[in-house]
């Protein structure tokens, strides 16, 4: 790895503690401020960020986490025992008469299921995932059984969980990076990984970079692919690693 390469890596190393270690602050997750407010009371409707997450898939970002308070509006609130008292075709019915998701059959079977399995396996209380500092790995797991989980999406809850959320756990080590197109293409031009590299290359290579917590670079990589590292007429003078980068387009 060339010098320039070890600095970006410090930068966004410190960057990623930066957030890790700041105090709690409210996440926007979709600019609507009842949705996030919904979505940051992690204490009262822990499960509005679970379904959320699950929700979270080949739509854009904002989109998938406004289902949970979009369906609060048409059933009278989020309280848990109100989603319990919901039939799966009911909130198949939900979802399709107001086109939540692009594929609104699918995801309401998948928060119909989650809900079920919160009811089941955790006692009404979604924040029995995290709770009591276990392992990083067991966070991910208990994501993973929930159906339509893969790996992106639930590395990525147990991240925000971590980074944002300030959830206390054992370790960080099984927290990867949720490699998109953005952060596939600033670890490119960054020369980590090359051109036609697949997603478990770059799964691997933020683990070289970072073994003790891979998914530190998650956030700020992100940002700067969506912010300035475009796919075209990227605005390089205002990225912060611009000194370093070797710009490989």
């Amino acid at each position: 790895m060339h010098a320039s390469q070890k600095k970006i890596v410090e930068i966004l190393i410190a960057k990623g503690e930066e957030l890790l270690n700041k105090p709690r602050q409210k996440t926007l997750f979709t600019n609507d401020k009842a949705a996030d407010d919904l979505l940051n009371n992690l204490e009262d409707y822990p499960h509005a960020y679970v379904l959320a997450c699950i929700m979270d898939r080949q739509i854009k970002a904002e989109k998938a986490w406004l289902i949970p308070y979009k369906l609060s509006k048409e059933i009278g609130g989020f309280e848990f025992f109100r989603l319990l008292g919901l039939t799966s075709d009911e909130i198949k019915q939900t979802f399709k008469k107001n086109n939540f998701h692009r594929f609104n059959e699918q995801m309401a079977n998948n928060f119909y299921l989650a809900v079920q399995k919160i009811h089941n396996d955790y006692g009404d209380d979604a924040s029995r995932i995290w709770k009591d500092s276990p392992s990083s790995a067991a966070i991910v797991r208990r994501f993973l059984e929930f159906r339509g989980v893969g790996v992106k999406i639930a590395t990525m809850a147990v991240n925000i969980l971590a980074r944002d959320f300030k959830i206390p756990m054992k370790d960080h080590i099984c927290i990867d990076i949720s490699p998109d197109v953005h952060i596939k293409r600033v670890f490119r031009r960054l020369g980590f990984i090359p051109k036609e590299a697949s997603v478990d290359e770059v799964i691997y290579c933020s683990r070289e970079l970072n073994p003790e917590y891979p998914g530190i670079f998650d956030l700020s990589c992100w940002e700067i692919g969506r912010n300035w590292c475009r796919p075209k007429n990227p605005e390089c003078n205002g990225c912060y690693l611009t000194s370093y980068c070797p710009k490989i387009i």
